[in-house]
This record gives structure tokens, C-alpha cells and sequence, in this order.
């Protein structure tokens, strides 16, 4: 894995040379591509193909072209990735393609009119897109155009067909063999701090000193970078080193809690799972991120015996309130609609799923209502969990369910209370979810739920979906 690839090559004196005339570039972009006027960034474009000057002025032009970009309100930037998107295949050319290996002889003659149908079938954006990579931050500039396509593509087939082409080239470009594995700690220079700060979106750090606190010696936190993008972060997942699964992620958080030595954590718990580059949306990182990180831990800690995971349900409480519009009346027993109803203060004839949405709104919850409430949410997570799904039935409803499950993870446990944040409390009613991998049974478990859409679980938590 990439843990062990050098770090990225010294820049050339073209690369520095280019990385200085960028930034002048980026000023006086308005001047090198036109605003509005299609035929100017077309022609700019056009000139990036033609390879006049050799390819040190071939990368000249597409920094000028990426400096321009930078400088684009959206509006413009649509413009523009409409006039790249225009740069397609000539369909004459396809066609003649097309009847050269329809009539081709077999054998060697119909292998060289392949390879010349596979050529005519290249869009000239591919090449434009691949010369990006060779200017300084072209990378990421590819990166953040294909987020900014993202936003828009739906709106026009010709863009549709510029994402896929752009999706294609950075599933290849990101393969993970190329990524490498980088510990985080609170030595890492601190403008990648604060990128982790700003990428956090599953627990939000709220101050330097929170961030800290996770990056403790009882903490970890590894990311993948690609070598085009060494300051940039694609992934990163926290971990806390303690014993037993983990119940209360704010417990976890809490900077009061005791620092233990990591030497006698017997449970490695991911807590937190970040992607932090939209435009790398659909390209897989974070299966592999764990797997990677679980060996990593291991031939650290010899005394890990488990990894786990305290994870959200973000998407239960959507769910409780979709069954409460469709007006189902299979969730709650006629025992719980009883007792929900007369917590609620609701007269015995109104809706129980109703009466259950409005004492999950509540922003306060005493004991006598907690002991109503906590079985049934309980019992209804591990229904969502276990058994309802989207419009993939082999697929989870909920999406990090999907992902955990998709990587070979078991269902464990389901804690009540986990997380009282007002996001935890909004998404899933305070409720968390330990998935386990098990490092015996995640490829079983894997292949069960990408082929069959089988969902390995515990058996208390088998019972509270059956029940």
C-alpha cells in the first residue's frame, strides 16, 4: 500500500518557474480568457490541443487556462465546462471508424482498426483534462472542477457525458495503489490541522483544544493523500484506543476523560469518517482506508482484539417520519402504540407513529419517558438496520450502514443515548451503532452482502429486528 511510496519528486525548474508565472496568471486571467464570449475560451482550449511550441508550452497555455478558471464567478465556470464538454468526438470520424472494423479481415486487420476506432472514439477533453495534470495544482484543479460539474451535470447531457469522462480518468488516477497512508498527529503542520477541522463533518471539533484531546496518545488519526496533492487530505478517520466497544461518543470526546495507555486498549474504535474532496465523490477510499489502518493498529498494538466502529445513523429519524406519512400501522405493537400515546398525551384514537414523532421531537426527555421510549426506539433501529431497504433491495436503507456492511462489517450493538448531540438527537433520536470487523469473516461477509444483500449481525440484534 502507499504508506510506503517516496514522497512526491523535487519540483523541476520548470515546475518551479510555472508555479510562480501561475499565480501572475491567476491576476490577470480576466485578460486571457474573455468573460462570456464562447468563441475566446473555446479558442483557448483549441490552442491547449494543437501542441504548438512543444510541451513545455503546451503546459504554459493550460495554466493559463487553470489560472482563469480560479477566477470564474459560477456562472462563468458553467460556461466554461459547457465549451470543454463541446470538445467531443467527431462523429464522422466515429462512423468511418465504425465501417473500417465492420469490414476489417479478422484477425490482424480487424485488431489495428480497433485501435483505431478506440482512438476516434477519445474526446479531445480527455486530452485537454490530462494536460491539467502536468501544471502545478492541476491536480486538485482537476478535483474541484468535477465537484463544481457535480452541482450542474444533471442539467445537460453534454456535461453528464464530461463528468462520466473526468470520473473515469480520476478513478484511475486515484487508484489506491497510488495513495499513501499518513498518520496525523498534533506535530502535523498546522495548516493540515486546520483542513481536518474543516473537513470534520461527522462530529464537529470545536475548538484547538477539542482537536487536540483527538489527537492524544489514546488517539489516532490516519488520512490518505495522493502525491499530485500532499497538502491535501482525500480521507481521514479518528480512532480511539480503549477497552471494551465504545457506548457514548461523547464520552469519547470528552476532553476530561482520563488519557489511558494505549499499550492496554484491547478495542480499536473508528468513530469518525471523513471524505474531504466532493469532486472524488463515487471513488472508493474508505474501505480500503480501514482495512489499512486495521493493520497498521495491529502491528502497533498487539493487544487489540477487536475493531469497531460507534457510528451514526443519519438516516432513522427520515425514516420514522416517511413510515408516519405513509400512515403504517405494522411498526409499533398495540402494547407500544398504547404506551407512546399515553406519554404523548394523545387521545387513544390519534396516529401512534404521530404521537412517537412528537415525543422524539421533545428537547428533553425524563426518566418516565425515556423508559417508555428507549425498547421501542431500540427495537425499531435494528428494523431499519436489519431489514429495510432502499430502492436497491439488496442495498441498506441506511447509507453508513451500506458502506460498513459493504466492507465486511457485523451489526453489533446498538447503544441508546450515544450520541445527545442535537445533530445525533435530530438524525437518529441520540442512537449509535457498533459495527464490528471481524477480521475471520469480513471477506464472508463482504461477498454475502455485495452478492446476496445477506446483512451479518449479532444475535441480540437478529432478535430486535424479528421482534
Amino acid at each position: 500500500m502507499a504508506d510506503t511510496l517516496a514522497a512526491e519528486a523535487p519540483e523541476t525548474l520548470v515546475d518551479r518557474a510555472l508555479r510562480r508565472v501561475t499565480g501572475l496568471w491567476r491576476d490577470m486571467a480576466e485578460r486571457v480568457v474573455s468573460r462570456g464570449e464562447p468563441e475566446d475560451v473555446a479558442a483557448q482550449m483549441q490552442a491547449c490541443l494543437t501542441g504548438r511550441g512543444g510541451e513545455v508550452s503546451a503546459r504554459a497555455r493550460a495554466a493559463k487556462l487553470a489560472a482563469a478558471y480560479r477566477g470564474f464567478t459560477e456562472a462563468e465556470r458553467v460556461h466554461f465546462l459547457r465549451t470543454l464538454a463541446g470538445f467531443d468526438a467527431d462523429p464522422k470520424a466515429v462512423e468511418s471508424a465504425i465501417k473500417a472494423w465492420n469490414d476489417a479481415p479478422e484477425g490482424a486487420g480487424k485488431a489495428a482498426a480497433k485501435v483505431k476506432l478506440r482512438r476516434a472514439l477519445e474526446s479531445p477533453r480527455i486530452r485537454l483534462l490530462s494536460q491539467f495534470t502536468g501544471i502545478p495544482d492541476g491536480m486538485k484543479l482537476l478535483v474541484d472542477l468535477r465537484e463544481d460539474l457535480l452541482r450542474v451535470a444533471d442539467t445537460d447531457p453534454l456535461l453528464q457525458a464530461l463528468e462520466a469522462d473526468l470520473k473515469t480518468l480520476l478513478m484511475s488516477w486515484f487508484d489506491v495503489g497510488f495513495l499513501e497512508l499518513r498518520r496525523i498527529d498534533w506535530n502535523s503542520p498546522a495548516a493540515l490541522l486546520e483542513k481536518l477541522i474543516r473537513y470534520e463533518a461527522v462530529h464537529r471539533i470545536e475548538s484547538w483544544e477539542d482537536l487536540k484531546n483527538r489527537l492524544d496518545s489514546d488517539r489516532r488519526c490516519y488520512a490518505f493523500f495522493h502525491p499530485r496533492m500532499p497538502a491535501e487530505p482525500l480521507i481521514f478517520v479518528e480512532i480511539a484506543l480503549v477497552k471494551g466497544l465504545a457506548d457514548s461518543v461523547q464520552i469519547l470526546l470528552d476532553p476530561r476523560t482520563e488519557v489511558m495507555d494505549p499499550s492496554g486498549a484491547d478495542t480499536a474504535v473508528f468513530y469518525s469518517i471523513n471524505n474531504c474532496q466532493r469532486g472524488l465523490d463515487g471513488i472508493a477510499f474508505g474501505n480500503f482506508l480501514i482495512k489499512r489502518v486495521v493493520e497498521v493498529l495491529g502491528l502497533e498494538f498487539r493487544g487489540l482484539k477487536h475493531f469497531a466502529t460507534l457510528s451514526p445513523i443519519p438516516g432513522f429519524c427520515r425514516w420514522l417520519t416517511a413510515r408516519e406519512e405513509a400512515g403504517d400501522t405494522t411498526l409499533l405493537t398495540n402494547d407500544e402504540a398504547t404506551a407512546i400515546r399515553a406519554a404523548a398525551g394523545v387521545p387513544a384514537e390519534a396516529s401512534p407513529l404521530a404521537a412517537l414523532q412528537l415525543l422524539v421531537s421533545r428537547k428533553e426527555w425524563p426518566p418516565e419517558l425515556r423508559k417508555v421510549m428507549e425498547p421501542v426506539l431500540i427495537r425499531l433501529c435494528a428494523r431499519y438496520l436489519a431489514v429495510e431497504s432502499g430502492r436497491n433491495k439488496k442495498r441498506a436503507a441506511d447509507p453508513v450502514a451500506h458502506f460498513h456492511l459493504s466492507n465486511g462489517a457485523r451489526i453489533e450493538r446498538i447503544n441508546w443515548r450515544a450520541d445527545t448531540s442535537p445533530k445525533g438527537m435530530r438524525e437518529s433520536a441520540g442512537m449509535m451503532v457498533n459495527y464490528l470487523y471481524d477480521l475471520e469473516f469480513i471477506e464472508d461477509n463482504h461477498e454475502a452482502y455485495a452478492g446476496e444483500g445477506k446483512r451479518s449481525m449479532a444475535t441480540s440484534v437478529r432478535k430486535l429486528a424479528r421482534s
